[in-house]
């Protein structure tokens, strides 16, 4: 039987409730999103709730990952749907600060990020979006205090990022990512997707089908230039205005000349329409 959840919306009711948590030695799971939760949110909750007592869900569209011609203001947001979501899944408490209590008047600290956040990918078409979420991220890691948080794989370099933030800056948060939850056809479910025609929601699949093929053209001995070639041609071909189309080690997300450099993770980013998806596969 499901139950409400607790919400909470200012610091002091949030460590109210968190403090309770821990006074009965539970352990917490963090799972951050920005809300309209699709199943892919659902499969991070049930992780979390696997790993610990407490299933915490932060709801808040963080406006900094946002450039201005970015979609922050039609960002879907479908709270009461959300929480009927979460309450079915016996989440203990939703966090959902507004903007005020993220970042007070004369709010004047960021969090800097290297490493697997300067690596020529999505930094190179967002600079500022790795800036924006190691923050907010950070934020709501010091403001939980959670012993696990649940990302999930879809966003890999968010993940690497964020994996490489908490373990720098000893905040004491076991990262874990959960493998890219997909539609029926392969394409990976994001709040996104609502944004996609119907002609363009038929052609997306296209993504996941070219990884696909050229995993299995690099595992079958294909140099890894001529594989990457093919395929950004192949989505080109279907629509696509591509951004990026690569193979980087899956750790560190530097460039690989071949499959033997180190575990291989492909990625790729392009738009379709208006509406830009991003993916990513092991090799």
């Amino acid at each position: 039987m499901s139950r409400d959840p607790i919400v909470a919306r200012s610091l002091p009711a949030l460590h109210e409730t968190l403090n309770a948590f821990r006074a009965a030695n539970d352990t917490v799971a963090l799972v951050p999103t920005m809300g309209a939760l699709h199943e892919g949110h659902l499969g991070l909750v049930r992780e979390a709730r696997r790993r610990c007592k407490r299933v915490a869900v932060s709801i808040f569209v963080n406006p900094t990952q946002f450039a201005p011609h970015e979609d922050f203001d039609s960002y879907p947001r479908t709270w009461d749907t959300d929480v009927a979501k979460l309450a079915a899944e016996n989440v203990d408490l939703i966090w959902n600060p507004d903007v005020k209590t993220m970042y007070p008047s004369g709010f004047a600290s960021r969090i800097v990020t290297e490493g697997p956040a300067v690596v020529d990918l999505e930094d190179r078409f967002r600079p500022h979006f790795f800036g924006g979420v190691a923050t907010v991220v950070g934020k709501l890691f010091i403001q939980c205090r959670p012993d696990v948080a649940v990302f999930g794989e879809k966003d890999y370099q968010q993940l690497r990022v964020v994996t490489r933030m908490a373990r720098d800056l000893d905040l004491g948060v076991d990262v874990i990512g959960l493998a890219t939850v997909r539609e029926h056809d392969g394409l990976a479910m994001s709040s996104r997707n609502v944004y996609l025609s119907p002609e363009e929601r038929a052609t997306a699949p296209v993504l996941h089908r070219t990884m696909q093929d050229t995993a299995a053209t690099l595992r079958a001995g294909d140099k890894v230039a001529a594989a990457l070639a093919a395929g950004a041609a192949r989505i080109t071909k279907a629509g696509f205005a591509l951004d990026y189309f690569e193979a980087r080690h899956a750790e560190t997300l530097q460039p690989i000349a071949s499959l033997g450099d180190g575990p291989v993770r492909l990625l790729v980013a392009a738009k379709i329409g208006t509406t830009r998806l991003i993916d990513n596969i092991g090799v």
